[in-house]
C-alpha cells in the first residue's frame, strides 16, 4: 500500500513540474505526446531563447537526453536550448523530459498541386498530385525512440450542396499530412481551384502559411436532386379531408388521381447534358422520355417509381422518387352544423383519387334543394340563398374512382344550428 501511495505521489508531482515549464516567444509547447512530456517548437532559436521552470525547487539540474549523468547546468531555472535536442530537467529527483525544434530549419515548400489528368476516374473522387517539400519533424522518447510529428496542411475547393429549394456554392476543406505525393478528394460539381496551404505550427506560430493553386479545375462529376411540383388538379381531383383515410407514410409523395405533377431535375449545368427520364407503374416501365424537367398526369391507382438519370461523356447519377397514387374512397358524415363557428359548416365528403362526383341532396318530401359535382365544394345549408330548415335531408351520390371503382351512395344527412 506504502508503494502505491508513493508512486501516486510520484505521478503527481511529475505533472505539477511537467505543467511548471515555460518558454520563451516566438514558440509554442505541446503535451500529450507519446514517450515524452513536452515538445517546445520556437521560430528561430536565438542566444536569448529560455525555457525556464517557475516552480519552486532546492536541487534543480538540467541535461540532455544523451548524457543522463553530467548536468549542463545546475543550480539555475531555466537553459538556452539547441535546435533537434532533448533534455531532462530534474527538479529535487523529480524528471520532465522535452524536446526542442527550431521551426525555420523546416519551412515547408509546396511545387504544386495539380488534379490528375484522367477525367474517366473523376466521377466520384478527385486525386490531386502533390509536388512538395516537407522537413520531416520529430522527437525522441525517453525510451530513445523516434516520432514524427504529423505536419497537416488543408486542401480547399468549392462545389455544391442542396440548400433545401435550390444549390449552393460552399467551401470545402479537407485535411492531409504531409509529405505525401497524392490524395484523393471528393468530385466538385463546380468550376474550382484546388488550393494547398499549411502547416498547422506555422499557425500556431503566428506565420504566413505557405500555399499553392492549380490552375482551374473543370468538373466532370454530375449530380441532380430531384423535386416536384402538385401543378393543378381537375375537377373531382381534390384530397379534401385526407386526414379521415390511414396513409402510408412510407413513400416520397402520396397523392390522390387524377393529378398533374411536375418533376424537377436540377442538375449542375453546364456539367449535366443528358436527362433521361423513366416512369414505372407496379414495376413495369410505361415512360421514357429525354426532357430536362418532367412533368406527368397520374390518372390511375398505384405504385409508382419516377427515375432519372443525368449524365455527360463521361459520368452519371440516377436519382428517384416513390409515388403512392392512392385508391379511391368516399367518406360520408352524417351530420353538419352551419352556424358561421368555421367548424363543419358545411355537409362535404371526404375522398381519395375520385374521376367524377355528383351530389343531390333532397328534403324530407323528395325536392332538390342542393346540386354540386365538385367534392372539394358543399352544401352550406342554404336554399335559394335562405337558410333551410334543421333536420335530416336525403343524399344520393354517383362517383368513380381512379381505380375504375363506381360508387353509387344514399343516406341520411343531419342539418343542426
Amino acid at each position: 500500500m506504502r508503494r502505491i501511495i508513493l508512486s501516486v505521489f510520484l505521478l503527481i508531482c511529475t505533472v505539477i513540474v511537467s505543467a511548471q515549464l515555460t518558454s520563451s516567444l516566438p514558440s509554442k509547447s505541446y503535451t500529450n505526446l507519446p514517450g515524452i512530456d513536452y515538445v517546445f517548437i520556437f521560430n528561430g532559436i536565438t542566444p536569448n531563447s529560455e525555457i525556464t521552470y517557475t516552480g519552486t525547487y532546492t536541487v534543480i539540474n538540467w541535461y540532455k537526453i544523451t548524457d543522463t549523468t553530467t548536468p549542463i547546468t545546475s543550480g539555475q531555472n531555466f537553459i538556452s536550448p539547441e535546435n533537434g535536442t532533448g533534455y531532462i530537467l530534474n527538479v529535487d529527483g523529480i524528471l520532465t523530459h522535452f524536446w526542442v525544434i527550431d521551426y525555420s530549419s523546416y519551412i515547408p515548400v509546396i511545387n504544386s498541386i495539380q488534379p490528375e489528368n484522367n477525367p474517366g476516374a473523376q466521377c466520384e473522387n478527385v486525386k490531386l498530385l502533390i509536388d512538395a517539400n516537407i522537413p520531416i519533424l520529430s522527437y525522441q522518447s525517453v525510451d530513445g525512440l523516434s516520432h514524427t510529428l504529423p505536419r497537416d496542411f488543408t486542401i480547399k475547393y468549392q462545389t455544391l450542396t442542396w440548400g433545401g429549394t435550390a444549390w449552393k456554392t460552399i467551401d470545402t476543406i479537407q485535411t492531409v499530412v504531409l509529405p505525401t505525393t497524392q490524395i484523393s478528394v471528393k468530385a466538385p460539381y463546380i468550376k474550382t481551384v484546388f488550393t494547398l496551404s499549411g502547416d498547422q505550427y506555422a499557425t500556431d506560430l503566428g506565420l504566413n502559411q505557405v500555399k499553392d493553386s492549380s490552375l482551374s479545375y473543370t468538373p466532370v462529376a454530375v449530380i441532380s436532386h430531384l423535386t416536384n411540383n402538385v401543378t393543378s388538379r381537375d375537377q373531382g381531383s381534390g384530397n379534401n379531408n385526407e386526414g379521415s383515410f390511414p396513409t402510408a407514410h412510407l413513400v416520397t409523395l402520396e397523392i390522390s388521381a387524377p393529378i398533374d405533377v411536375q418533376f424537377l431535375s436540377n442538375a449542375n449545368e453546364p456539367v449535366t447534358q443528358h436527362y433521361i427520364w423513366y416512369i414505372f407503374k407496379d414495376k413495369k416501365q410505361i415512360i421514357t422520355r429525354t426532357d430536362k424537367d418532367e412533368r406527368y398526369t397520374f390518372t390511375e391507382a398505384g405504385n409508382y417509381i419516377v427515375k432519372l438519370t443525368v449524365s455527360n461523356a463521361t459520368c452519371s447519377f440516377s436519382d428517384s422518387i416513390a409515388v403512392i397514387v392512392s385508391e379511391s374512397a368516399i367518406y360520408v358524415p352524417d351530420v353538419f352544423t352551419p352556424n358561421g363557428d368555421g367548424h363543419n359548416d358545411q355537409f362535404k365528403v371526404a375522398y381519395k383519387s375520385l374521376l367524377t362526383f355528383q351530389c343531390w341532396v333532397y328534403n324530407r318530401w323528395g325536392r332538390e334543394v342542393y346540386y354540386w359535382n365538385d367534392p372539394q365544394k358543399g352544401w352550406d345549408g342554404n336554399i335559394n340563398g335562405k337558410k333551410a330548415v334543421p333536420g335530416p335531408y336525403f343524399y344520393v351520390i354517383k362517383a368513380t374512382g381512379s381505380d375504375k371503382k363506381v360508387y353509387k351512395l344514399k343516406g341520411d344527412i343531419n342539418l343542426l344550428r
